[in-house]
């Protein structure tokens, strides 16, 4: 696991020299669907009062920008692997009381929400299973760490064949939905409408 995560913040720290603070820069293609993915994630969030969400594999924080749009009061921790993308994060948002930000593979306490955006994309050289096993110990952690409920997306299986790429991990959504409701919820929705070549898992919590 410590090898596999080495090359995750290399991957990304080398797309953020490359593209600087932007989509490109967390391996995204532009900024409209990054906005249509922060909208589908932040569905889990279901409260008018305070709140707390953890963003594991935050990048360099792009999803607080949304968030602040949207709600009052909460509070913000971004986590990531990369220690570039921390360092440019803590950067972006240094004015900002309500936001933290850590070098690590989980979060270092609870939250409200847990949030992962993309972390499950780019697996590199590792096999399928490989990567199946990290993803589930991943679904874990926001599990353990997340009280009222997690949003996650992966690249779908249902990706035009002619479109998807070797290095790049394809979930089939129907089977990590049967896995979140059997292991964490009965309260899971499955977002497969959105127009972009992937899916948003939402797991609520059951009170």
């Amino acid at each position: 696991m410590t090898d596999l995560l080495t090359e995750i913040a290399e991957y990304y720290s080398s797309k953020l020299t490359q593209h600087g603070e932007t989509p490109r820069g967390v391996d995204w293609n532009g900024e409209d669907s990054q906005t249509l993915r922060f909208e589908q994630l932040s569905r889990i969030i279901n409260t008018q009062g305070p709140f707390s969400v953890n963003d594991l594999g935050c990048g360099y924080g792009a999803i607080y920008d949304l968030l602040i749009t949207r709600y009052e009061s909460f509070f913000y921790s971004g986590i990531d692997v990369s220690e570039d993308m921390i360092r440019a994060a803590t950067e972006r948002y240094r004015n900002r009381e309500n936001v933290r930000f850590i070098v690590s593979s989980e979060p270092d306490q609870t939250a409200d929400y847990g949030i992962a955006s993309g972390i499950f994309n780019v697996r590199l050289e590792r096999t399928d299973d490989e990567w199946r096993s990290y993803l589930e110990a991943t679904l874990d952690v926001l599990d353990r760490t997340s009280r009222l409920g997690f949003a996650f997306n992966c690249l779908t299986s249902y990706s035009d064949a002619d479109k998807m790429r070797h290095y790049l991990y394809y979930a089939d959504p129907c089977v990590l939905f049967d896995f979140c409701k059997r292991r964490y919820s009965r309260s899971v929705a499955l977002l497969h409408d959105y127009g972009l070549y992937e899916f948003t898992i939402l797991v609520r919590k059951q009170r």
